[in-house]
């Protein structure tokens, strides 16, 4: 991912608030038949407070990519959107995309039996506990045996990065009141309606103190 000053992203307490908000992540390597890509949930490691990641991958992904040998690249993809040249107003413009992206990459430590459980168990965790009825991975009808089965089909990975990029493309170049305009545009009714993206352009405002770079 090229990057830009105006739009770097480099704080860590905002990039893990981005893989935390949007976990299905985009995992790529340079594999023996050329590039490969895989899309799985991932979680930033509990235990860890900086940009430590944690997930699984069925097999034989792991051995596609890999895992434990080769550099990976891990790519978290936050609110994104069309920007229409008609939200700038008179000026000379054409269209854009404002987006919020994360990359990670390193080579990943292979987990054992009993951490990949508790990862999986987390993950489960993660995302039924929303359900007015959650079933949780320990939970019957599941036994033991069957979730040892699940497990066995699967590699956890634990990936501390070597190299992180972070960006967040909101249009920190334009002037504040062109930045309100968009905003309220994403907001509105129409085609391209786009709270997320609205939100998470506001949230770069506040963190600029609303003042163009």
């Amino acid at each position: 991912m090229r990057q830009n000053p105006s739009f770097t992203l480099a704080d860590v307490t905002e990039m893990r608030r981005v893989i935390d908000a949007n976990p299905w992540a985009t995992i790529m390597s340079a594999g023996d038949d050329g590039l490969v890509a895989s899309h799985y949930a991932v979680l930033l490691d509990a235990a860890r407070d900086d940009l430590t990641i944690v997930g699984h991958v069925g097999r034989p992904d792991d051995l596609i990519h890999g895992m434990g040998d080769r550099e990976m690249l891990v790519v978290f993809q936050g609110p994104h959107g069309y920007v229409s040249p008609g939200w700038y107003g008179h000026a000379a413009a054409v269209p854009t995309w404002n987006y919020t992206a994360v990359h990670l990459s390193g080579v990943p430590e292979i987990l054992s039996t009993e951490e990949n459980l508790a990862v999986l168990d987390r993950l489960v965790e993660r995302f039924e506990s929303r359900m007015p009825d959650p079933r949780l991975m320990w939970e019957r009808p599941n036994d033991e045996a069957f979730v040892r089965r699940l497990e066995a089909g699967t590699v956890g990975f634990r990936l501390t990065p070597t190299r992180v990029v972070g960006k967040r493309k909101l249009s920190q170049n334009k002037p504040a009141e062109t930045i309100e305009t968009v905003i309220a545009a994403l907001d509105a009714e129409g085609p391209y309606r786009n709270p997320a993206l609205a939100g998470e352009m506001r949230r770069a405002q506040d963190a600029r103190g609303g003042v163009q770079q």
